[in-house]
């Protein structure tokens, strides 16, 4: 089967670039453009014409690839024509007209790479990281999982496990053999530095997940303080409504951003104060548990209202920055402000200290969370089978008996499958699905 699809954006470009792989490329090129056939990997303009007709469609740049030579391990072409819709629409009709070749899925053509062992599970997921990225810092994570780092450490862990079962194996298949006597506490010694390299990588706060996704970010305060006026200034556009009538927002006002290069998904919430309103009351509620939930909070308070610790408990108050807004507005004290912490005093009104602000929120997060760059773990999927993985070696460490090789060695099987399966080193056909199906179609 040969697929095809656009690889460039939707929409009217400058350049539109179209991918076809599978057997049937050759054939396609040449029934589609005349002349001399393209040279392997050099740019070579040509006119693509209509093979029923021989009517001109456009002329372009055409990339041939021969397999296994190629990003997907195939014969593939790329056809790097005007982005008009006409011209991709046309040229994508006259493909679906040849035998056995079809419009791609989403993703194919990196399972295509996958499969062909072009690149590995990992290499594949952060593929698709890199394209939906958004901030500098995502865009990093993702390269650094490309460049095979976690890969290899996940590799070393996998074969350092299968040398352990081979030695089991050996002992329980040859039990009359010359083994050596201390191979029990060579291999309980040797699981044992496996499985605490694991457990450091497993206790590294989620960073990897975080940073992929977004830090959680939640303004919080009493009514009137400014909470959507800042959620309005940060996203700069009008993202929540903004009224002097308090408890004006109800619900969770969700925005992602891009500060300073860090992924941030800030929510703004519903004032917090006592209240007989039974749907203020709600939005309170779902103020403090997204505050509890945050990886970072801003609580916004103004000098006329300093008091805020009645509601939110030691853990929110450690994770937050304090902030006092409405300055244009005059501080005189701060002396009913219940807290240690510096407060930030800024005026949305009159654009004042918010670069500071801006700045605090950067630092507080790259302090809190930042503290190592050698992140293995980006996805949930990832972290369950490396905690699926630890808890086989503990239950192998448990088996202390010469009786217990059998057992112990099923546990070790368990754990080298499981490391497998992040990297794709085993039957992984099931979980394929989920990864590629969130790729744009062309990749």
């Amino acid at each position: 089967m040969t697929i095809y699809a656009l690889s460039s954006g939707p929409g009217i470009s400058g350049i539109a670039v179209t991918r076809i792989s599978g057997n049937k490329s050759e054939h396609i090129l040449k029934s589609i453009t005349s002349g001399k056939f393209p040279k392997e990997r050099v740019a070579t303009l040509k006119k693509i014409k209509d093979p029923e007709t021989r009517d001109l469609i456009d002329e372009g740049i055409v990339l041939w690839f021969k397999g296994p030579n190629s990003y997907t391990g195939e014969d593939m072409i790329e056809l790097h024509t005007h982005g008009s819709k006409a011209v991709v629409n046309k040229i994508q009709g006259i493909l679906e007209k040849f035998n056995e070749c079809r419009i791609a899925e989403p993703g194919e053509f990196t399972k295509l790479a996958f499969q062909n062992k072009k690149i590995n599970l990992l290499e594949a997921e952060s593929i698709g990281d890199l394209i939906a990225a958004e901030t500098e810092m995502q865009r990093q994570q993702a390269l650094r999982i490309m460049s095979g780092a976690s890969a290899k450490k996940f590799n070393f862990w996998r074969e350092e496990l299968i040398k352990m079962l081979a030695e089991i194996e050996a002992k329980i298949d040859f039990p009359d053999e010359d083994l050596p006597t201390d191979i029990s506490q060579t291999l309980q010694l040797n699981v044992e530095k496996i499985r605490n390299e694991i457990e450091k990588t497993l206790d590294d706060e989620k960073i990897g997940e975080i940073i992929r996704e977004g830090f959680k970010v939640a303004i919080i305060g009493p009514p009137n303080v400014g909470k959507s006026s800042l959620l309005n200034y940060l996203s700069k556009r009008e993202a929540a409504i903004v009224s002097e009538k308090a408890g004006t927002t109800r619900d969770i006002v969700e925005v992602h951003l891009d500060i300073l290069g860090i992924p941030i998904i800030i929510s703004d919430t519903a004032g917090i104060r006592e209240t007989n309103n039974e749907i203020e009351t709600r939005g309170v509620k779902l103020a403090i548990s997204r505050a509890e939930d945050a990886d970072l909070n801003i609580i916004l308070l103004e000098p006329k209202n300093l008091d805020f610790k009645g509601f939110f408990n030691t853990q929110v108050v450690d994770k937050s920055i304090i902030v006092i807004n409405k300055s244009d507005l005059g501080v005189n004290s701060l002396a009913g402000l219940e807290t240690n912490v510096e407060p930030i005093i800024i005026s949305i009104k009159e654009n004042k200290n918010l670069n500071i602000l801006i700045e605090q929120i950067k630092n507080k997060l790259k302090k809190q969370f930042l503290k190592n760059e050698n992140v293995l773990i980006t996805r949930s999927r990832h972290r369950h089978h490396l905690n699926e993985c630890h808890k086989h070696l503990n239950r192998f460490l448990e088996k202390k008996n010469n009786d217990d090789y059998d057992k112990a060695a099923e546990d070790l099987r368990l754990s080298i499958r499981h490391i497998g399966t992040i990297v794709g080193r085993v039957d992984v056909e099931e979980i394929l699905g989920s990864i590629f199906e969130n790729f744009c179609i062309g990749k």
